[in-house]
Formats: structure tokens, C-alpha cells, sequence
């Protein structure tokens, strides 16, 4: 797409040409009772105006555009007025119509988010509701999550704190240890310790507290980008420096023989557990091939358990998820170990992929909830979070403003 090309969303055809400033998006501080604000004669609602949000400055850029697409094709337009917002590598924002190649979005105008609720200028282009599917690091760390708070713009999935603390895996297992919850064995390293110690050092340290086999791990990444196994110290040397190049932080973690379990939690303050399902790997682990690339990977789902396990992980999930103080959605990921049956959580992701062989939307699917269901689901979630958020005090009472 030309960048002198009409865009359009929320308000149809307004141009913008090359060296114009970057239009300014912005929310509705009211979410769903500024669209029952603008409903048409005899009580017919106009659609519900949302921004798909994908890309990023991340590994996971070419994840998020395919989850997008994904969303896209399922979202009810009969419903949804929608407008795709496209953050390229460098981290610009464009914006174009529902019709547009997902591809050609970061060919578009620009555009930009200031951080103040929306003044209501008829030059900006307003928002209902964004649905940010940007993975990794800037999209689901907490800093979008941070943005998005400013504006003022309800969006779907957890908040700054939840969306950081699920982001950050050595945090994430802390937390979760502390609610009694069973995590996999885990020592973290900081860039400057391993720096300082050396990389064999801290090598021989993680084989001697965590043993080996071993994965090592950047602590904030996602769809299992800079991760490897390590067979011995020779390995984990090599493991942590791979996974330098994606994070100042590295866990290594303790191998368990276990099957990967998976379970989808969707909600506010009453969340509710999936199905549980399996990943099997012909790899040696479920890595970012074996996610993407690989059709040997198989899915099952229902998993093969028995209703006792059913039910513990599904309540284990759902521990988790408050634990963390995620809402809307997340993924919870267990290791089921071979030989006790013992379940360990993983890891918990609160944007999970939404391509069409990611495990979130299928497992809803196999609960009884549609693709095309979830998503309304989730956006219904967003509008009640920010609608409960919109309802605090902002202001100091009149006596601590008079000093008294």
C-alpha cells in the first residue's frame, strides 16, 4: 500500500500523505456506554469499534501478525468495526483498513498513541476496545499494557503488573512458590553475574544445584525463542550465551521426562479452565520449529487423563492465574512427569499465540467455546475490566487537597 493511500477505521477516509504528522488514535474513557451513546434510531446498536494490534519489536513479530490474521478472519464483522494497527520492527505504529494485506499494514500511514485519554478532537481516529495480539517483549511485558492504561483505551488481556510478572519466568516461579503452587527447579543468573563469574562458572554452578539434563532460558521471551537443551557443563556454556542474545536474564531450569499439558484460563475475578491438552514433540522439545514449522508436531486434544487429573490441573490453572493476578486470558503450561503422574507448572503466558495450530483457541474450541465466541468473550472482558477500573477515584479528597 502506497503511504498516500486512504486509510480508514472508526472514521472512514481520511488521507494522510508523506511528512504529514503521524494521526493520533485514542479510546473512549466510556468503552461500551459511548457505543450504547451512539445508537442508531430504534434501539440498533452501532458495531463496536475495534483495533487489531500485531507486530512489534520482537522476536515473535512474524507470530503476532500470523495470530492476527487468525483474529481477524473470526471476528464477527456484523459486530465489529474494525481497524488493524501494524507496530513495524523499528517500532512505528501504522494504521489501514480491515481489507488491507496484514503485510502491506506497515506500508501505511503513520500514526500515533499519545499517552492522555482521548479530548475527543474529531480529527482522531477513536477506539471502543484494542485487542493487542503483540508477543514478546514491548507487547505483553507490561510497557504496551502501561501505554494503554494512559490512553485510557480498554484492551483485552491482563495488566501492567500481570502481564510483567507472567513476561518475566524467574519472578513468575517466585510468585508462584510463594502460593504453594509446584514450579520446575530453577536457578537465575543476571547479565552482570554472568559477566563477573564467567560463563563456565556459572555453567558449573547450575550443573551442580540443578543437575543435568538441563533447559536454559531467557527469562523474558516467548515461543520458546533462545532456548536449548543442555546435555552437559560443555552445553550449558553454549546454551547461556544463545540466550544472552535475547535477555539480561537467564534461568536454567531442571529437565523433567513429562508430558507437555496445557491449559487455557479465560475470565476476570471468576476465571474458568479449559480442557486440558497435549503438545507432542517429535523434537526434542517443544521449540519454536516444533510450534511453527513442524506438521509432525500433534495436538491432543482432550488430553489423555483421567477426570481426577483433569480436575487438579484445571484448579491448579485456575491458582495460577490468581496467583499471578492475570485477567481476561492466559495459558498455563504443565510438565506432567512419566513416571509419578506429578504435575509442575511451567510457565504461564498471557497472550498466547492465536495462529491456527495454537493451543489456546483450540482448547476453548473442544470446551464448547467457538473461536469466533472467545473472542467476543474476550473483548466483553476488556469492556468490564476498564469499566470497573473507570469507576475509581482520581482526585485527592477535598481535605487532602486543602492540606488538612
Amino acid at each position: 500500500m502506497d503511504r498516500t493511500s486512504r486509510i480508514a477505521g472508526g472514521r472512514a477516509g481520511r488521507g494522510q500523505r508523506i511528512g504529514a504528522p503521524p494521526r493520533a488514535v485514542t479510546g473512549s474513557a466510556t468503552g461500551s456506554r459511548d457505543r450504547s451513546a451512539r445508537a442508531e434510531s430504534g434501539g440498533k446498536l452501532e458495531k463496536l469499534r475495534v483495533g487489531l494490534l500485531f507486530g512489534g519489536r520482537s522476536v515473535e513479530h512474524e507470530v503476532s501478525i500470523v495470530s492476527a490474521r487468525s483474529i481477524l478472519s473470526a471476528l464477527d464483522r456484523t459486530r465489529y468495526e474494525v481497524s488493524l494497527l501494524g507496530i513495524d520492527p523499528d517500532g512505528r505504529w501504522h494504521l489501514a483498513d480491515a481489507e488491507t494485506p496484514l503485510v502491506e499494514v506497515f506500508d501505511a500511514p503513520e500514526i500515533f498513541l499519545p499517552p492522555i485519554p482521548a479530548p475527543g478532537g474529531s480529527d482522531r481516529l477513536r477506539l471502543d476496545v484494542l485487542f493487542p495480539i503483540v508477543h514478546g517483549r514491548g507487547g505483553e511485558d507490561g510497557s504496551l499494557q502501561g501505554l494503554l492504561d494512559l490512553t485510557e483505551i480498554p484492551y483485552v488481556g491482563s495488566g501492567v503488573l500481570s502481564s510483567a510478572v507472567q513476561m518475566d519466568k524467574d519472578v513468575a516461579k517466585r510468585l508462584l512458590s510463594a502460593a504453594g503452587l509446584p514450579v520446575t527447579p530453577w536457578i537465575a543468573f543476571s547479565a552482570a553475574r554472568l559477566a563477573h563469574d564467567g560463563l563456565r562458572a556459572a555453567a558449573d554452578r547450575a550443573a551442580e544445584e540443578i543437575g543435568l539434563p538441563a533447559f536454559v532460558k531467557p527469562a523474558n521471551s516467548g515461543s520458546s525463542v533462545g532456548i536449548s537443551r543442555a546435555d552437559s557443563v560443555e552445553d550449558l556454556v553454549g546454551a547461556l550465551a544463545e540466550a544472552l542474545r535475547y535477555d539480561r536474564k537467564i534461568l536454567v531450569e531442571a529437565a523433567v521426562t513429562a508430558r507437555e499439558i496445557e491449559v487455557a484460563v479465560l475470565g476476570n475475578e471468576d476465571p474458568r479452565a479449559s480442557v486440558p491438552g497435549e503438545i507432542r514433540a517429535r523434537q526434542a522439545f517443544y521449540d519454536y520449529d516444533a510450534k511453527y514449522r513442524d506438521d509432525s508436531t500433534e495436538l491432543v486434544i482432550p488430553a489423555d487423563l483421567d477426570p481426577s487429573q483433569v480436575e487438579s490441573l484445571q484448579e491448579t490453572a485456575i491458582a495460577a492465574y490468581r496467583a499471578l493476578e492475570a485477567e481476561g486470558m492466559a495459558r498455563v503450561d504443565f510438565l506432567v512427569e512419566q513416571e509419578t503422574g506429578l504435575a509442575v507448572i511451567n510457565e504461564l503466558n498471557s497472550l498466547p499465540g492465536f495462529t491456527d495450530v495454537s493451543m489456546y483457541p483450540k482448547l476453548w474450541e473442544a470446551s464448547g467455546l467457538p473461536y469466533p465466541a472467545l473472542l467476543d468473550r474476550l473483548i466483553e472482558l476488556a469492556l468490564e475490566r476498564h469499566a470497573a477500573r473507570a469507576k475509581l477515584e482520581t482526585q485527592a479528597p477535598p481535605a487532602m487537597r486543602d492540606g488538612a
